[in-house]
């Protein structure tokens, strides 16, 4: 067997490997990028997250919240009368009964609280993709982006070439969307962990001193719902151009995985690029 014949055995059998690859993936993962993207209200709505944060009246984080709300009242008792004998200046009791009774009040009720806010998210990133799909006639969504991806570079067994423009290209998105499949899955676990401590957020108001654990709080919680809006804005993007131009659909995968440096840059938050160091989520305890 000749050494030419040798090299074209080897390309071959790894354009076979990586378009099997290739293909599977795009079968079989990309399917649940739009599920993992676009978040509701259902992804609160299963029975270990209730038993977690106590929806079902039962037990939970908001049961631990509430013996909080109880300390921070007897702390409030122990300080006030520790204030009249020294006498500095303190909180009156009327503004912190009322702040105690409000907060009471959004603290057992954050299972509906974060449902809500789930929901007009969702709606907000819904309606954008139903102007986009009245304009351009097509779903905004990673299914057709996927499907659209497929009929620009095909992707076969026998098809795929890695050394070629279409080949390289194909990897090339490939590899973005798979970022983007493991960065968005990080934030959804992220965003259920801040769902969690949604009831500790809003008791942190009670106390000007812990204030700053809700200011950051909201800001991640607001980083990482936005991202949601402005996908479907770049996917509307990518699918008003031209896919011959392959460059430009490259160009469109690549702002798809750089959105949430972005909104960071905007708004602040916490960082879900899996490319980055997991210790960037610890800044939410910074001031």
């Amino acid at each position: 067997m000749e050494q030419g014949e040798i090299v074209n055995i080897i390309i071959d059998t790894i354009n076979t490997i990586l378009g099997n690859i290739i293909s599977s993936i795009d079968n079989s993962m990309y399917s649940s990028l739009d599920s993992v993207i676009f978040i509701g209200p259902d992804i609160i709505k299963n029975s270990s997250f209730e038993k977690l944060l106590g929806a079902n009246g039962k037990y939970g984080l908001i049961y631990l919240a509430d013996a909080m709300l109880v300390a921070i009242s007897m702390f409030y008792c122990v300080k006030f009368f520790y204030a009249n004998y020294v006498e500095t200046n303190i909180e009156k009791p009327s503004q912190f009964i009322f702040k105690l009774i409000i907060f009471t009040f959004l603290v057992n009720f954050s299972y509906f609280l974060c449902g809500q806010v789930l929901n007009i998210n969702l709606l907000f990133s819904s309606s954008i993709q139903e102007i986009g799909k009245n304009i351009l006639g097509i779903d905004i969504s990673f299914s057709e982006l996927i499907t659209q991806l497929n009929r620009t570079v095909s992707v076969g067994e026998s098809s795929f070439d890695l050394f070629s423009i279409s080949g390289i290209i194909k990897s090339f998105v490939s590899v973005g969307l798979m970022n983007l499949l493991f960065s968005y899955s990080l934030r959804y676990i992220i965003l259920q962990v801040f769902l969690l401590f949604t009831p500790f957020a809003l008791l942190s108001l009670i106390v000007s001193s812990t204030s700053w654990i809700f200011r950051s709080w909201f800001k991640c919680m607001f980083s990482l719902l936005i991202i949601q809006c402005f996908i479907p804005i770049v996917l509307i993007v990518i699918f008003s151009i031209d896919f011959s131009n392959k460059i430009l659909f490259i160009g469109g995968i690549y702002a798809l995985t750089k959105i949430n440096s972005y909104v960071r840059e905007l708004f602040g938050g916490v960082g879900i690029d899996v490319s980055n160091q997991f210790g960037n989520v610890l800044s939410f305890f910074k001031k």
